[in-house]
């Protein structure tokens, strides 16, 4: 047993959400402990023999006793104290990662409690805040955490437990609660990459295996993405959750309820307008994909949302916003395919008219992907026109050498579609020109007889200045 196992004093909780970032230089890897539990003198756990040197009855009890001395937390900011006992928990956790993994009959109805305070003494905790007030996870390192030797094993112990042949729902239940899952979604918020790795485990196991919590977890799930939509763009752990939530719809059963077509249009399509949408758009278009996978008949909303929601000034956000499209497109029935392609194919007739080149690259990709090239040929009559000024224009105007080459092939598969329709465009496009020309023509000439006009008369004099009152 510990002669100095502590009970970790109350910390007022710190708002994880109220940190902005904003793009800076980079820094430097750097290593912080929210474990700020510095004891006032060295601490000494008393030894304990290994579970393997006593008889299997008596494994159980020294089993709790391993657990509770594993309470103690150490003050990983100071590298040279209680070094000796530091290693005694590492090799005391690591001892027990290997006994939960092998051992049968150990987990006893009083070994729960026991699992879940000493997990909750070690992970649980207010998180550091971030070394920089600029800091962006774009560009910089993040803060490592200094107690992961330890912190690490307290994970690796709980994922074991909780895959354990073994382990009893109906016990632990009164023990992993709302409050619980409520405390380890505060977690994600950690800068850590590899803390937030182990968490989408740990959530990932209790989701499949607490029915009852299933709704909260959802709930809260939408909470953080509300909150980081709408008010504070801060949040580490968005990856995560959105990769955990790519599981649970996929595993959605058949019709969708309400509450998880709305949290799609509500908090899913919304999740596209945030500036760091970049570190998370590819599990929130995997998510997105699995929507329309489960229930066809969300294409629409969706994808005018994404119209509703395109980037005006970013061009890194509208490439991805064309992959996530393409990748909408390539799961998309016909029969929802012709309720948007006039909205949708004006949005890409303008990104391919776009003066950035990876903008106008990406749109023209998608005459290369075969499926998509045939609901257009089925469409053609309808995207054609749509498409036609814009392709042609460029044709003879764009900067890019490979965006024209692009251009030209597009032009030869609509002409090969529909090649009376294409001649039709062609000859409306360049009678169009010629009026144009013809109308810029007469404003010149417009203008210049105005010029001449002006040149003829004679200047005024200034106006006499008036009478004053008699």
């Amino acid at each position: 047993m510990s002669s100095a196992a502590t009970t970790p004093p109350s910390v007022d909780k710190v708002d994880g959400f109220s940190r902005k970032s904003v793009r800076k230089a980079k820094q430097k890897r750097s290593q912080s402990s929210s474990q700020f539990r510095s004891q006032g003198k060295p601490i000494e756990l008393t030894p304990l023999p290994l579970l393997k040197d006593v008889p299997a009855p008596e494994q159980p009890e020294l089993f709790l006793k391993k657990l509770q001395q594993c309470c103690t937390v150490f003050d990983f900011m100071d590298t040279l104290s209680d070094l000796k006992m530091k290693e005694y928990k590492r090799s005391t956790l690591n001892e027990l990662v290997d006994y939960v993994t092998v051992s049968r009959g150990y987990l006893t109805e009083q070994a729960y409690p026991e699992v879940v305070k000493m997990v909750s003494y070690n992970i649980f905790r207010t998180l550091p805040p971030s070394d920089s007030n600029e800091f962006d996870p774009e560009e910089d390192e993040p803060t490592l955490e200094a107690s992961w030797p330890h912190l690490q094993l307290v994970y690796e112990f709980f994922i074991r437990f909780l895959e354990s042949q073994e382990f009893q729902p109906s016990i632990a239940k009164k023990y992993i609660d709302q409050k619980f899952v409520l405390q380890l979604l505060e977690l994600f918020d950690s800068e850590d990459p590899r803390e937030r790795d182990y968490l989408k485990t740990v959530l990932h196991r209790i989701y499949g295996k607490f029915l009852g919590l299933r709704a909260f977890i959802r709930k809260q799930i939408n909470n953080i993405f509300l909150r980081f939509v709408y008010e504070t763009e801060h949040f580490n752990g968005v990856a995560e959750l959105l990769e955990i939530l790519g599981s649970i719809i996929n595993g959605f059963a058949l019709p969708l309820k309400a509450e998880h077509k709305q949290f799609l249009v509500k908090v899913l399509i919304p999740l596209h307008t945030v500036r760091s949408l970049s570190l998370f758009h590819a599990q929130l278009a995997y998510c997105i994909v699995q929507f329309l996978e489960k229930d066809p008949a969300l294409t629409e909303p969706v994808i005018r949302g994404l119209l509703k929601f395109w980037p005006k000034t970013c061009s890194q956000k509208e490439v991805m916003y064309l992959g996530e499209l393409e990748e909408i497109l390539d799961v998309i029935e016909p029969t929802q395919f012709v309720k948007i392609q006039e909205p949708l194919f004006k949005q890409i007739s303008r990104c391919v008219s776009s003066p950035h080149f990876q903008v106008a690259e990406r749109a023209l990709y998608y005459w290369n992907n075969e499926y998509i090239m045939s609901l257009i040929e089925e469409n053609s009559s309808v995207i054609l026109p749509i498409m036609f000024a814009s392709l042609y224009r460029i044709s003879k105007e764009h900067w890019n050498p490979a965006i024209v080459a692009l251009v030209y092939n597009v032009l030869k598969a609509f002409m090969e579609m529909n090649s009376t329709l294409f001649d039709e465009l062609t000859a409306t496009y360049k009678s169009d020109r010629q009026r144009e020309k013809k109308k810029e023509k007469e404003r010149e000439e417009l203008w210049k007889k105005l010029g001449d006009l002006d040149a003829t008369l004679p200047s005024h004099p200034c106006p006499p200045e008036p009478r004053p009152l008699e």
